[in-house]
């Protein structure tokens, strides 16, 4: 599957209800309340002695996967180049692939 089918297929479900600003309230407020969600299993996983749940951890992946689409369909900008974009910014900025140095060097920031 590629991205943008995704993304189209996404936003079947996202809230019609919601204009333009709360859509991108919405799909960026989801996307941060999901990540918590990732980071809340690996942290229990990690450090609470809890089983990593692969397959609860698959679906909030999931979840945070479908806020990133409807936050790209907020902004009407393709998931395909959202992706696109990052690869050519971490072709730059790591051209040999990861390097420690070269991210402890890095002037961008972020």
């Amino acid at each position: 599957m590629h991205l943008d089918d995704y993304q189209q297929l996404a936003a079947r479900t996202m809230n019609p209800a919601l204009g333009a600003e709360r859509r991108l309230m919405d799909a960026a407020a989801g996307l941060a309340e999901e990540a918590g969600e990732v980071l809340g299993q690996v942290r229990k996983a990690l450090y609470v002695g809890h089983p990593l749940d692969r397959e609860r951890l698959t679906r909030e992946l999931g979840d945070a996967l479908w806020c990133l689409a409807a936050l790209a369909t907020a902004l009407d900008v393709p998931l395909d180049a959202v992706a696109q974009a990052n690869l050519q910014k971490l072709r730059k900025r790591f051209p040999d692939g990861f390097d420690r140095d070269a991210s402890l060097r890095r002037a961008d920031g972020g």
